[in-house]
């Protein structure tokens, strides 16, 4: 045993030595920013299209397979996960109840790489399987893409009375989807497929009050390589049985032209109530505030384009919902945690509105219903305390939950109906779905997955604390560890963090995040600013020039963590996603000795470069824009690929990321590492992992992302010297 101990520690070091001989092809580019002069050493790895680049990435990925293979008890969180789902049966999401008692579901049984689309009437129905995606034939016909195989359901969307549901089919990673629809009753699919679009992300499907069609947004442009990609998409509204390619375009820069619709933005359709006399219309970007156009149903039915302004972004309008003449709406003018609102159609008045639940101090409004006994509401406090509340009478009702819960979503039929139905979850409890009743004030159990014990997490306790940032800034801070824990400055902390667009780390049965636990290990999740958890003000203060904030807020949660003899630098690896590269990214170059370990999934790493990179339009507004002298100066300090330093001892890194992404291109992790390897002194490993079966993180098998978190958790608990992973362990022969 020793021995292979010894040929695997051999063997390791040369390869490293090996991939050291292998560095990145280097094209250098100049430019010049309003008189900074920045020399980008791996411009060249922009161009996905040049075989050298493609060699250079695969070789990576080969490597780094290789090193992964080698770690023992790599595949230790996948066999976990699947074991779970072996325990559990099946999985079940994406529900959708319609107002005459139909649920639609996608529901995945233990063993099935994918989700099936299901239905039964009523909560104790007879379930009924519709649709398997495997049947699914796409009516691309492309080269690059098969036309069978691999398609998952991202989302179903049934019509109003049940009678027709429209399911969204992606492949690879992708998240562009193709739509088809089926009669519910005869189980049939209508032969035409809508294509060119991504409901699962950008306007979902609504449906017309007659339930003959729906509104949907289109994408003239899919090559994820062409500059003109997500640019000048318009919305269409389709009646079933018509041929897909006769556009019907309904709302956009094109129909248009009064508007002044910019080429970035995503027109989408918002339907409510078939009483209702008007549609909505809303740019979809980044942020919360949109611009917001209306016009009477009538007339878009019509063929009229006859579209009104509604409210405009600095009305700070969002959560719109439209009950007859009246418009209910969370403002965000002049209540950074949001108040609860009313205006009408007549008066349209988003600035003085009639106030219905004023801002609260300590607690953000997070979500809300319209019932026919009232308007129920969500607020959370840091994010990670959630509350149930009734707005009934002009009268502000605490609702008692049947536990503390972390998190909170809300389902009802709607303003006509009584019917609410409350989900509940933690870090350390599987979320549980409750029927509420009103008159009775009582919560009955209405789960669709039955309620499965995990006794091997019985000992995990969940603190929320608060620390003090590098400014006085109090940032909450999640700890999920074993309650027998010592404070000995030697347990390995995985620090997962993410702090943009608003968006909070909500608390949700992290099975992952458990299973990290269990075997010695502590989760943190600082709450950093740049997210949502304490309102708008908390998202901007770690936008554009303010951004530093979120990495120093990571930072500072880590040093936290070591004064409290949790752990020690060499115990800590960082982990975070997408706009979640940023603080990972900018935390381990500005405090490279702070950290033993680093993983980037699809990590936004190169702010200063938007040219050919995914949503540019949708970066520009959360980062800063690259023309602006201002904000230039922002997006070059939180510019991580900027900020390697040659001869730096740097953290071990992992950097995942999908050559299918449509949001990250995934030249940004590949320049991230090349520039790494040439320059860090620390002898320890930069390993590029490039998925070409996958995407952004999402729409792809469940196995196959198992599998990808398996990898990430064995580099992390290696790195950090967890004795189970270590390929090596002493140099005796």
């Amino acid at each position: 045993m020793q021995y292979k101990i010894f040929l695997t520690s051999i063997l390791l070091t040369a390869s490293f030595k090996a991939q050291l001989s292998n560095l990145a092809p280097s094209v250098p580019a100049t430019d010049h920013y309003f008189g900074t002069k920045i020399i980008d050493e791996y411009r060249n790895l922009e161009n996905l299209q040049d075989p050298k680049v493609i060699n250079w990435m695969k070789s990576q990925s080969d490597f780094t397979a290789s090193v992964l293979s080698s770690i023992p008890n790599r595949n230790y969180y996948l066999n976990k996960r699947l074991e779970f789902d072996k325990r559990e049966g099946y999985s079940l999401y994406d529900l959708k109840v319609t107002e005459n008692d139909k649920y639609f579901y996608l529901k995945r049984n233990v063993g099935e790489k994918t989700a099936k689309v299901y239905y039964r009437n009523g909560f104790n129905g007879k379930e009924n399987l519709l649709y398997d995606p495997a049947n699914f034939v796409s009516s691309k016909k492309t080269t690059d893409t098969p036309k069978t195989g691999n398609f998952i359901i991202n989302l179903v969307s049934p019509s109003g009375d049940g009678s027709k549901v429209a399911i969204s089919l992606t492949q690879g990673g992708k998240e562009l989807s193709e739509v088809i629809v089926m009669d519910v009753d005869k189980k049939s699919i209508y032969p035409q497929t809508i294509i060119n679009t991504n409901p699962a992300s950008i306007g979902g499907i609504k449906w017309l009050d007659d339930n003959s069609g729906f509104f949907y947004t289109y994408y003239p442009v899919v090559d994820l390589q062409a500059k003109e990609f997500r640019k000048n998409t318009r919305a269409m509204l389709y009646r079933i049985g018509e041929d897909p390619k006769k556009l019907n375009d309904v709302f956009s820069s094109t129909h248009n032209p009064d508007l002044k619709i910019s080429n970035t933005d995503y027109p989408a359709i918002l339907a409510f109530n078939p009483e209702d006399q008007h549609y909505i219309g809303i740019l979809v970007d980044a942020e919360n505030f949109r611009k917001t156009f209306f016009i009477e149903k009538k007339e878009l039915l019509e063929g009229k384009n006859n579209w009104k302004p509604l409210y405009d972004k600095e009305s700070k309008a969002f959560s719109i919902r439209l009950s007859g003449n009246d418009i209910y709406f969370l403002s965000g003018y002049n209540s950074s945690n949001y108040k609860l609102c009313k205006t009408n159609m007549t008066t349209r008045d988003f600035k003085n509105p009639e106030i219905l639940v004023p801002e609260k101090k300590d607690e953000v409004i997070k979500q809300y219903t319209i019932t026919k006994d009232g308007i129920y509401y969500v607020t959370a406090k840091n994010g990670v305390e959630a509350k149930l509340y009734l707005y009934q009478n002009g009268k502000d009702i605490p609702i008692k939950l049947p536990y503390v819960s972390g998190s909170i979503d809300l389902q009802s039929k709607g303003k006509n109906f009584s019917d609410i139905w409350i989900s509940c979850s933690g870090w350390a409890n599987e979320e549980e779905r409750f029927r509420y009743t009103l008159s009775t004030n009582t919560f009955t159990q209405e789960n669709l997955v039955p309620n499965i014990d995990f006794p091997e997490f019985k000992d995990i306790t969940v603190e929320e604390v608060s620390i003090k940032s590098y400014d006085g800034t109090e940032v909450p801070l999640s700890l999920i560890y074993n309650k027998n824990t010592k404070k000995n400055g030697k347990n390995p902390v995985l620090m997962d963090c993410y702090g943009a667009f608003g968006e909070s780390s909500i608390p949700f049965f992290a099975k992952s995040y458990l299973l990290w636990v269990n075997q010695g290990g502590i989760v943190a999740i600082p709450h950093v600013r740049g997210g949502g958890e304490k309102g708008a003000q908390w998202h901007t203060d770690g936008q554009k020039d303010k951004k530093p904030n979120t990495w120093k807020d990571l930072i500072a949660s880590a040093e936290y963590l070591i004064d409290q003899k949790f752990t020690s630098p060499e115990k800590i690896a960082i982990w975070g996603a997408s706009a979640g590269g940023i603080a990972i990214g900018r935390a381990m170059t500005e405090r490279p000795e702070l950290f033993k370990a680093a993983i980037i999934e699809s990590g936004v790493l190169n702010t200063i470069r938007f040219e050919n990179n995914g949503i540019q339009a949708t970066s520009i507004k959360e980062y800063g824009n690259p023309s602006d002298p201002a904000e230039f100066k922002g997006l070059l300090e939180m510019d991580s690929y900027e900020h390697i330093k040659k001869g730096e001892k740097y953290p071990a890194v992992l950097l995942c990321a999908g050559i299918n992404d449509p949001r990250v291109s995934p030249w940004q992790s590949t320049k991230f590492a090349s520039k790494l390897l040439a320059s860090s002194t620390s002898k320890r490993p930069v390993l590029l992992n490039i998925d070409y079966e996958g995407g952004h993180g999402a729409n792809i098998p469940v196995a196959q992302r198992y599998s990808n978190l398996s990898d990430i958790f064995a580099f992390a608990f290696w790195q950090l010297g967890h004795p189970d992973y270590q390929p090596q362990k002493d140099n005796k022969k």
